[in-house]
C-alpha cells in the first residue's frame, strides 16, 4: 500500500502566522521585523493553501501600502525640514509625523485583525 497524502489546506498557515507576528513586532524593531515578515510572506506564498495564500497576499499588500505611505511621509518630513528656515516647514513636519503615526497604527491594526481572522480560519 502506498500512502498518498494530498497537500493540506493548512500548508502555508505557519508562514502567514509568522508574517503577521513579525508585523506586530515591527514597531519595537523600527520596521526591521516587518521587512523580514514580508520576505517570509513572499517565500511561503508558493506552496500555500487557499486560505493561507489569501492571508499571505493580504500581508504583502498591507506591507506595500504602509511602505509607500511611509516613504511619502519621510519625503514630506524632509521637505518640511528643508523649509524650516522660513518657518513653513514646521507645520509640514507635524503633518508628516501625524500621517506616519496613522500609517503605523493602521498597519498594526490590519496585522492584528488578519492574524485573528487566520486563527479563526476566516478569509480576510
Amino acid at each position: 500500500m502506498t500512502d498518498t497524502t494530498l497537500p493540506s489546506n493548512d500548508s502555508g498557515r505557519l508562514s502567514a502566522i509568522i508574517a503577521y507576528a513579525l508585523y506586530l513586532l515591527s514597531i519595537p524593531s523600527a520596521g526591521i521585523f516587518a521587512l523580514i515578515g514580508v520576505i517570509v510572506a513572499y517565500v511561503g506564498r508558493d506552496g500555500a493553501g487557499p486560505l493561507a495564500r489569501a492571508h499571505l497576499d493580504n500581508g504583502i499588500k498591507i506591507w506595500w501600502v504602509a511602505f509607500w505611505w511611509g516613504l511619502g511621509c519621510a519625503v514630506a518630513a524632509l521637505i518640511g525640514f528643508l523649509l524650516a528656515f522660513i518657518l513653513i516647514g514646521f507645520p509640514i513636519m507635524w503633518i508628516a509625523a501625524i500621517a506616519a503615526f496613522i500609517v503605523m497604527v493602521w498597519f498594526t491594526i490590519k496585522s492584528l485583525f488578519g492574524l485573528l481572522a487566520l486563527l479563526d480560519n476566516r478569509a480576510v
